[in-house]
């Protein structure tokens, strides 16, 4: 698309937000009921999109994408009333006599830039949240994942008026040209190296930024732990999607006691949910393209497979794959993974296992198998990173009653039901001010009796 294209929908949306027509909640849940109702008619040609773009089947298109992006939506609709309203606050005495409150209004125009692995849950669900807060919305979803860009497209222009929300497809040169525009918000999921352009690009017009990027996420299992569950949880939570997941376990560190007996389980795991031969596997998926493709084949070390390891570079397909002997120091450790290799790596000691993972880049997620409440609790609080789960993985991003975001290296504010609707919302600090009174004390001349007055209201 043009630059003058995309300078003219740019400017449309800024004249439409102006109206005001987007603050009226009405308004706001006529659009999201489009929205959903844009979802459910074109829920298969989803699932094929997402088939041809990263061979997702239908059922982990919808657990994982459609169906958490209509949770979202109703979630918004039945809540939207409650987060829109403004909340009193309580108002010190020195400001008799007023009422304080605080008021949601939508930043503008925000432009949401979302990535391939999850193209419809990355892309509808923050368009639910900047919706919901009553902003017009540019999409920008990834070139790398066509069919479902196209679908999206299709989807957004039945239900909405480009003056409210617009998709742009394309490459390089529209994010480029994107990134140039002015902006009231810009919501960026992707990559830190991406991340940090979209940051740079964004303070020259101190336009305020939400980054969603990822991060080596550790996986702990503790000696405590029950192995076979572990094994189970940590297997789905890395394979899914073809490990192509911003909070997939990325590596194991596990104590150096369990580890054989914690292999045995994983290996055993693997051939459980994929069957012996995965790549004949229909509902086994894809990398996304051949670049990725040969970065994660060239990290597969083969004196250190312990299992899978296999490759279809036709159909760009990979085992899920494990390694073993693993140090901090091989490149598989030098960068996220986002497939599905799974290096082991061992502790002999969790406040060993802590002091190292405090000494890396702030994660995106933390998983921690234990059956030691005190252990959970010691890692949870010591161990900074976006979010996680104690025996589990992936699953705390798959509810709108929590924030999901990053922290320090693996991004920067969040989203997810209010905390969504809070994101793209400007909170508003208003003191209304009853006018049958008016202290004195504030105004020249100072005498000491006003000095007293104020002490004794400010101390």
């Amino acid at each position: 698309m043009e630059a003058k294209e995309i300078q003219k929908i740019i400017d449309n949306q800024r004249t439409y937000f102006s109206s005001g027509q987007t603050l009226d909640l009405s308004v706001r849940q006529r659009a999201l009921s489009r929205l959903k109702a844009g979802i459910l008619r074109h829920e298969e040609a989803i699932n094929e999109a997402l088939k041809a773009d990263l061979g997702k089947s239908a059922f982990e298109g919808y657990m994982c994408e459609t169906g958490l992006t209509l949770s979202e939506i109703s979630y918004m609709q039945r809540h939207l009333k409650r987060f829109a309203a403004g909340k009193t606050v309580y108002t010190p005495l020195a400001q008799f006599h007023s009422k304080s409150y605080k008021t949601p209004s939508p930043y503008g125009v925000v432009l949401i830039m979302s990535p391939w692995n999850y193209p419809v849950l990355l892309t509808l669900d923050p368009l639910a949240d900047a919706i919901a807060a009553g902003n017009t919305v540019v999409l920008k979803p990834s070139a790398y994942s066509p069919h479902t860009s196209a679908i999206l497209e299709k989807i957004i222009r039945e239900c909405f008026d480009p003056r409210y929300v617009a998709v742009i497809t394309g490459g390089r040169s529209e994010n480029s040209c994107l990134l140039s525009q002015r902006f009231d918000y810009i919501f960026f999921t992707g990559s830190q190296a991406v991340g940090k352009e979209v940051m740079r690009k964004a303070a020259e017009h101190l336009t305020p930024v939400t980054l969603e990027l990822g991060g080596k996420s550790p996986c702990l299992v503790d000696k405590s732990a029950n192995l076979k569950l572990a094994a189970k949880r940590i297997v789905f939570g890395k394979y899914l999607n073809c490990g192509q997941t911003c909070v997939a376990p990325d590596y194991i560190y596990c104590h150096e006691a369990i580890k054989d007996a914690l292999l045995a389980e994983i290996i055993r795991q693997i051939k459980k949910q994929y069957g012996e031969n995965p790549l004949g596997n229909e509902e086994y998926g894809k990398i996304i393209n051949e670049k990725h493709f040969h970065r994660l084949s060239s990290l597969i070390e083969t004196n250190k497979l312990v299992h899978g390891g296999k490759t279809n570079p036709t159909s760009l397909q990979m085992e899920p794959t494990v390694l073993d002997r693993v140090s901090f120091e091989d490149a598989v450790m030098q960068e996220e993974i986002f497939g599905p290799i799974l290096p082991v790596l061992t502790f002999s000691s969790i406040d060993e296992a802590i002091q190292k993972i405090t000494a890396m880049p702030h994660p995106l997620a933390l998983y921690i198998f234990t059956a030691d409440k005190a252990v959970a609790r010691k890692v949870i609080s010591t161990c900074g990173f976006g979010g996680g789960c104690v025996n589990d993985t992936i699953i705390h991003l798959a509810t709108s009653e929590m924030g999901f975001g990053g922290f320090g290296e693996s991004g920067m504010g969040s989203y997810h039901g209010k905390e969504g609707f809070d994101t793209f919302s400007h909170y508003k600090s208003i003191v209304d001010k009853k006018t049958w009174i008016d202290l004195p004390m504030r105004y020249h001349p100072y005498r000491e009796i006003n000095r007293k007055l104020i002490r004794f209201f400010l101390k």
